[in-house]
């Protein structure tokens, strides 16, 4: 604890845990409604670690997601960082010299718990910065029904799926399969399939190669794309909106009307198609020969800010954030996974219906791959790939040509974060 308590005396704010310290958290909307929003979870939380530090108030501003980042950013930029912010990215301020590591933070019991292929991805440098909040992976949903009245199986292989799909069609099934590759999530559906598209143990390549070196234009990935454009776009088999003017939020809702075969789906999608009343299965993303041999993960970070000086109070503050208790409170009420392994353990072992119902994605946890957002060129080639993917499996489009511009953009991006 000593470099901690020196951290936060070299702040300057002579803050000994003793005196009086006002912790500021900027933190991001997980609810729908006023009734659930993440202002109701974190003031209920900060009430409870207040009276047990009279010394320290928790301050807690939180914003949806459209705005979080943007407030974040705002505030930094004045010079008024936040103690703590629970956000979508922490790379930036990583390179800018504004974090603390997480070691200077969390206690090492709280750092051990952590999943450990989470907190890999929140290293910058080979320094951890980024701590894991809430997460979650992704499995085929597909629609028992429509599966029923066709008489066929959920696909294990791409072949599988895409006679499925064939078999759905033919029965009037308006989206056989649902490929979002429309601008909201692209790279979302994208890192899936390209997940899914090795061969055997290999397994795809994703958007980076072991060592971090983008490789979007690998031969396996062109592949991957050229066996959607002509085995399920070519054949009618992804719905009458084009991949790439269909949003990820318009296939969810798809769905849940009953209108959709199969698609990828996260969590959220079970409460919203149980609501609707469609019966429906989860299985994991078929592989090109058998299942998939990583799911796409997605995981928020939260962070802490070295500008004024409070690394003792906010790390204390984190490790009741990180308990047990309060982390299975918050996956269950967001319908998340749980970010450390106390948590995991006690989800997939128990018999709450919630927390059976997220066990498929929970199985998939810890073999899942993460975005490369350690990298602070992920948020451009993001955008990128959000922008143009779509255009490697419209009519007369080249999977080879957009995902070797996409390679491009990628380097120079890289290029220039490395300068």
């Amino acid at each position: 604890m000593s470099a901690m308590g020196m951290t936060a005396v070299l702040g300057g704010c002579g803050s000994t845990g003793s005196s009086d310290v006002t912790l500021r958290l900027v933190a991001a909307d997980y609810g729908d409604s006023a009734a659930n929003s993440s202002k109701k979870y974190w003031n209920a939380l900060a009430d409870a670690y207040q009276s047990g530090h009279p010394g320290v108030k928790v301050e807690v501003s939180v914003y949806s997601w459209n705005d979080v980042d943007r407030k974040v950013k705002e505030m930094v930029d004045a010079g008024h960082a936040p103690d703590l912010a629970q956000i979508g990215a922490y790379a930036d301020y990583a390179a800018a010299g504004k974090l603390y590591p997480a070691s200077d933070l969390l206690s090492i019991r709280t750092q051990a718990d952590l999943l450990s292929q989470l907190s890999d991805a929140g290293q910058w440098k080979h320094t951890q910065y980024g701590i894991p909040f809430a997460a979650s992976t992704r499995v085929l949903f597909y629609n028992k029904t429509l599966f029923a009245k066709a008489g066929i199986t959920p696909p294990t292989t791409w072949d599988e799926l895409a006679g499925d799909a064939e078999a759905l069609k033919s029965k009037g099934v308006k989206y056989p399969y649902a490929l979002p590759l429309g601008p909201e999530e692209a790279q979302a559906e994208t890192m899936q399939w390209l997940l899914s598209g090795g061969n055997g143990s290999s397994g795809g390549s994703g958007y980076t190669d072991d060592i971090g070196t983008y490789t979007i234009d690998s031969a396996q990935n062109v592949d991957t794309f050229g066996w959607l454009k002509d085995d399920l776009v070519g054949k009618g088999l992804t719905g009458p909106v084009a991949p790439g003017k269909l949003n990820r939020a318009d296939a969810f809702a798809a769905f849940a009307d009953g209108q959709v075969g199969m698609l990828n789906g996260h969590p959220t999608l079970i409460q919203q198609a149980a609501k609707k009343g469609v019966k429906f299965g989860m299985v994991p993303m078929p592989g090109r020969t058998g299942t998939a041999r990583a799911s796409m993960g997605v995981t928020d970070w939260m962070m802490g800010f070295r500008q004024n000086g409070h690394a003792d109070q906010a790390g204390d503050f984190l490790d009741f954030v990180y308990s047990e208790k309060n982390v299975l409170d918050f996956s269950r009420e967001y319908g998340l996974l749980p970010v450390t392994g106390s948590a995991s353990n006690t989800m997939s072992e128990s018999d709450k219906a919630s927390d059976k119902a997220l066990r498929p994605f929970l199985d998939q946890l810890p073999t899942s791959e993460l975005y490369p957002v350690g990298k602070t060129s992920w948020a451009s080639v993001s955008a990128e790939v959000k922008k143009n993917i779509g255009q490697a499996v419209a009519p007369g489009g080249s999977p080879s040509g957009v995902l070797t511009r996409l390679q491009a953009t990628a380097t120079a991006a890289d290029s220039d974060a490395a300068n």
